[in-house]
């Protein structure tokens, strides 16, 4: 059977008026009967889209010329915006960037869960540039340039970015991508580093090189020096992730605080911390003003990683079980429940992506429960949530379909009550939905 030859993409650009915007901060227009997706065009607007893709039911475009421009329509800051795929918003105004996400986590909760929240909460905002601590840089030698660039992926994907400045990543790293750039070009292994794994503490800041051949000693000494003049340790990944070790200093110690609590956590440079530090903070105390916490309160904390929520809980409850998979994230949290003099904190490992079985954390009774769950949602765990008896779940997610999804179950099958819902803007200038929820027994 011969396949079906795809229709050639028009070379002329076509006129659209663009009339939503996607979940990812593309303009949706309407061109026949299909919708088109459109980079870099905004609601409101006329514009002329180039097509870059065809699917079955929607076709893939950019705007090469905005004819009518929409009143929300502000001019980047980055100068890379549009080439870089590391924000997808910088064109438009912050503020009608977090009202986007926010009716995006309306839509899903009403499409796909058939629930509507007692109430909307006002957004939690905070800094729009410089918050990334966490990062993950490509890095890729371009013999025909004699050049290295350290950045982020371009928009599809395929290519490192040019970058010289990046307005989003925390200003210790982003003063120090040229450098890095020619740092690597010097090196002899330049073609066989093909990341920088960014971690950022309070205090200090690491870079993680993944290096595919063995170091030279001349590539050693330069990461030495360079550790040394910029302050920034530097580590190695020769393979996998529990490679990764010291080369300057001998040892690092990754911390941040969360000062409304008294508490601060400890992290290694490839562990899962919050991306954003100020809406991190923001959101655990959320987080804590809904769940409530009180000295007579039992509370389960699921996906506790690190113990981020676990910790701030735990100084205000008189008892907190954190449960997380990954069994090096259960050991740290742990040390940091001990780094912290918190006693009433106690940590399992448990894989919570699968039926949890009949461990004997889950046999206990629970007054109030919190959520992180990754963007796979918690579908699986939510029958033994129900169970618990807790009264009040406090629901934290990165993916405003899955916690629709979850909100449907609870609320449907389980009988609790969506009693509130919003964002947070934990990724300015990108389409990602960061948000929280509130579900009371009925």
């Amino acid at each position: 059977m011969s396949r079906r030859r795809r229709r050639p993409l028009p070379k002329e650009p076509v006129e659209l008026t663009i009339d939503d915007l996607s979940h990812d901060g593309r303009g949706v227009g309407n061109h026949g009967e299909k919708k088109i997706f459109v980079h870099g065009a905004l609601p409101d607007e006329r514009v002329l889209a180039r097509l870059t893709e065809r699917k079955r039911n929607y076709d893939e475009g950019e705007a090469v010329e905005v004819l009518d421009r929409s009143v929300d329509r502000v001019e980047p800051l980055c100068p890379h915006f549009g080439q870089c795929g590391g924000c997808s918003l910088q064109h438009l105004h912050p503020d009608k960037q977090i009202a986007a996400k926010q009716n995006t986590l309306e839509q899903n909760l009403e499409r796909i869960g058939k629930v509507t929240p007692d109430a909307i909460w006002e957004p939690l905002t905070g800094p729009q540039w410089g918050y990334r601590r966490k990062a993950r840089l490509s890095v890729r030698y371009v013999h025909k340039k004699e050049r290295v660039l350290v950045g982020f992926r371009e928009r599809y994907g395929r290519f490192v970015a040019d970058m010289q400045e990046c307005h989003v990543l925390d200003p210790r790293i982003a003063a120090q991508l040229e450098n890095l750039a020619k740092l690597i070009y010097s090196m002899d292994a330049k073609r066989s580093i093909p990341q920088l794994e960014v971690s950022c503490g309070d205090d200090s800041c690491a870079l993680v090189f993944r290096h595919l051949e063995p170091l030279s000693e001349s590539d050693l000494a330069k990461l030495r020096a360079y550790a040394k003049d910029s302050g920034i340790a530097v580590l190695l990944q020769p393979s996998g992730p529990k490679s990764i070790h010291c080369l300057e200093p001998e040892s690092i110690e990754l911390a941040f605080g969360v000062p409304e609590f008294g508490v601060s956590l400890a992290f290694g440079p490839s562990d899962f911390i919050q991306v954003n530090a100020g809406m991190n903070r923001m959101m655990i105390a959320r987080a804590v003003e809904l769940l409530q916490p009180g000295v007579e309160d039992r509370v389960l904390d699921l996906f506790c990683g690190l113990g981020n929520f676990t910790l701030p809980i735990a100084t205000l409850a008189g008892e907190v079980v954190g449960i997380e998979g990954d069994a090096e994230l259960v050991r740290k949290a742990v040390e940091n429940a001990q780094r912290n003099g918190l006693r009433n904190a106690t940590f399992h490992a448990a894989d919570l992506n699968e039926e949890p079985g009949s461990a004997a954390w889950l046999k206990q009774p629970y007054d109030k429960i919190l959520v992180d769950p990754p963007r796979s949602g918690a579908e699986f765990i939510l029958p033994h949530v129900a169970a618990s008896g807790a009264n009040r779940l406090v629901y934290v997610s990165c993916h405003p379909a899955s916690l629709a999804r979850d909100a449907g179950i609870l609320v449907h099958q389980f009988g609790f009550r969506l009693a509130g819902a919003g964002v947070m803007d934990m990724f300015p200038q990108t389409g990602h939905v960061e948000s929280i929820a509130l579900f009371e027994r009925s």
